[in-house]
């Protein structure tokens, strides 16, 4: 009897625990759902041309910070137009750089969105629900004349170094 009505006291002090918890915790504020999807359409998909640009933008910003890069360029349809892993880039770069240019490019917004609405928690991380997206910084739609024509993925050292480096290819497109 003794063993059942200690048994009982501590079921009643963790209940009570939890309630007084509950009431002196303030509630967190809640977290923002997703942003509507950009208004900005699809375009003809990226040239090839295009797509050199874009690569030898972010190569010469990596090289600039002494950095080895995997840089994936895809067109406005999902395909790989040009890639290039400069020397000693891990191999496992290869697959998220183009994985960040497809999401993207899925998306039309910044791989980063994703990242930020993660780390926010709450209804954020309903991304990780999402085929196919990688919610890591590095990856930005590529846009001509008003419209997304392929996305960069960039991947090799820390996220903001590979959106540095994307930034520099995406911005190196049609000079």
């Amino acid at each position: 009897m003794r063993q059942v009505s200690l048994a009982s006291i501590a079921i009643t002090l963790l209940a009570g625990a939890s309630a007084l918890a509950q009431q002196t915790t303030p509630a967190a504020p809640p977290s923002p759902g997703p942003a509507a999807p950009p208004k900005v359409q699809y375009g003809p998909p990226i040239t090839l041309k295009q797509a050199k640009q874009a690569i030898a933008g972010a190569e010469t910003e990596a090289e600039r910070n002494d950095l080895g890069m995997a840089i994936a360029v895809i067109d406005s349809g999902g395909n790989l137009v040009a890639f290039e892993r400069m020397d000693n880039t891990q191999l496992g770069s290869i697959r998220i750089a183009e994985a960040k240019a497809r999401t993207a490019l899925d998306f039309r917004r910044p791989s980063r969105v994703m990242q930020d609405a993660l780390t926010r928690g709450g209804v954020g991380l309903w991304w990780l629900g999402v085929p196919g997206v990688l919610p890591l910084e590095g990856g930005l739609p590529i846009q001509s004349e008003g419209k997304v024509i392929g996305a960069i993925g960039v991947s090799g050292g820390l996220s903001t170094q590979d959106a540095q480096v994307a930034q520099a290819g995406a911005n190196a497109v049609g000079k």
